[in-house]
């Protein structure tokens, strides 16, 4: 096997909403902010740390997301629970519009339109 991990995500989001999308990881999501090496530092954004996987947000002019279905997909022990904690944060909550079996799950759009899925999988 070639591939045996995934080593970080990479979202993008316009200059003009960047303090939204750190305040959104950083704060409402609770994502905890790790260093960005030296020669990246001047490009702003952030890098944050989610178990073994990183994830990257970037700045890039016209990023174009709020149509996209490209998605990264966050897994939670209760689904309720943390719709309520978003919600609580002026996240609007987009319903499953295709329900599959064994999962709960809705979507949301980060500050930078950025499509989020949020699943909660039932036990059998």
């Amino acid at each position: 096997m070639w591939i045996n991990a995934i080593d970080h995500i990479q979202i993008t989001s316009s200059p003009e909403v960047e303090k939204e999308m750190l305040f959104f990881y950083g704060k409402v999501l609770a994502l905890t902010e790790i260093p960005k090496p030296e020669p990246l530092q001047a490009n702003r954004g952030a890098w944050y740390l989610l178990g073994d996987i990183q994830l990257h947000v970037s700045l890039e002019k016209n990023p174009s997301n709020e149509t996209s279905r490209r998605h990264i997909c966050f897994k939670v022990p209760n689904l309720a629970d943390f719709q309520q904690h978003l919600m609580a944060h002026g996240v609007e909550i987009i319903p499953d519009q295709q329900p599959i079996p064994g999962y709960n799950r809705f979507y949301l759009r980060d500050p930078g339109g950025n499509r989020i899925e949020i699943v909660e999988l039932i036990p059998n």
